[in-house]
């Protein structure tokens, strides 16, 4: 992660200012169960998202971690943070990678998406990454603004995916009209290189793969949001933070990039076993070097727990941090 220590504690500030859910946030569900020497569950999957995404490469790093410690996992494609939300409210047994953002939409039903539904039995167990917004397009097109997307056919991840919700957010704060393009991030990276599309706009953990490819292969221009529509974002969406990418985080980016920003949170039902949710916490957050999981995963520690102001942390993982002092 390239963003500073003002931008995460800008994001714990901000997220807390939902109080209809912080308020919440850290109390857990009471009596876990004892924690187990491993884990009861024989085998188990953790949603994450398609290919080109930053949630599919970390999910498959934690499988092959925990297979490794003796509990069979493998990471399950998705459309991301939302499809993720609706199969562990409903799952009791899975793992998924999700939002921030998008958890407190669910919770509060608030999200387009939800329509008006709520997901309340999201629990979280730890920490991933922070996820910032940027936009790709190639130096040809000559589209290195916001405003110069106007018209423009821009690629926003699945139907229904917290990037594409974030994008509508921005069209309706900044008054731009574009033309939305659906699909897989290593999907419209392609498209954009063979001008099918004209932009992509992505939020996860830098570089974002799907703009590190488009960058990579071609000369690109990588850019964010302007001062007054970074403002509207925080004010449209309040649990979101100010984010500044670093410059050279892409190639052919000089200059440091604005943008807005939110933690990834792995989670799991209320009723996930709370011996495995102890264990699998303990698991990954007792690496000495999270990048053992994945090149995205230095984030993945326990003194970050306290990022998560949104939902509501699984009595197993709440254990953990108890017993560490973290929360």
């Amino acid at each position: 992660m390239r963003l500073s220590r003002r931008t995460l504690l800008l994001s714990s500030a901000s997220v807390s200012s939902v109080s209809s859910v912080s308020s919440i946030s850290l109390l857990g569900c009471a009596n876990p169960a004892p924690s187990p020497s491993r884990p009861s569950l024989s085998e188990l999957g953790i949603y994450s998202a398609g290919q080109g995404s930053a949630f599919l490469p970390y999910a498959q790093g934690v499988a092959q971690y925990l297979s490794g410690q003796g509990l069979k996992t493998q990471a399950l494609t998705s459309a991301g943070s939302i499809e993720n939300i609706r199969k562990i409210d409903v799952e009791k047994q899975q793992l998924a990678t999700v939002f921030l953002g998008t958890a407190h939409e669910a919770l509060t039903g608030t999200g387009a998406w939800t329509q008006g539904q709520k997901f309340p039995n999201l629990r979280a167990l730890f920490p991933m990454y922070e996820t910032s917004f940027q936009i790709a397009a190639l130096h040809r097109s000559g589209i290195d603004t916001l405003q110069s997307l106007r018209g423009k056919k821009v690629g926003v991840g699945p139907a229904g995916g917290p990037a594409e919700s974030f994008f509508k957010g921005l069209l309706e704060v900044t008054g731009i009209n574009a033309q939305i393009i659906n699909g897989t991030p290593a999907a419209l990276a392609t498209d954009l290189l063979s001008g099918q599309i004209d932009a992509l706009w992505q939020g996860a953990a830098l570089p974002i793969p799907a703009l590190k490819q488009v960058t990579d292969s071609a000369e690109a221009s990588v850019f964010g949001l302007t001062d007054e529509a970074q403002a509207a974002m925080l004010k449209r969406f309040a649990f979101l933070s100010p984010a500044s990418i670093a410059a050279n985080t892409y190639r052919g980016q000089p200059q440091a990039v604005k943008s807005v920003a939110a933690w990834n949170f792995v989670m799991a039902h209320a009723e996930f076993p709370a011996g495995d949710a102890y264990w699998i916490t303990r698991q990954v957050l007792s690496l000495e070097n999270p990048l053992q999981i994945h090149a995205s995963a230095a984030p993945t520690r326990m003194q970050n727990a306290p990022f998560n102001r949104v939902v509501l942390f699984h009595a197993g993982a709440l254990r953990f941090y108890k017993e560490k002092g973290v929360l």
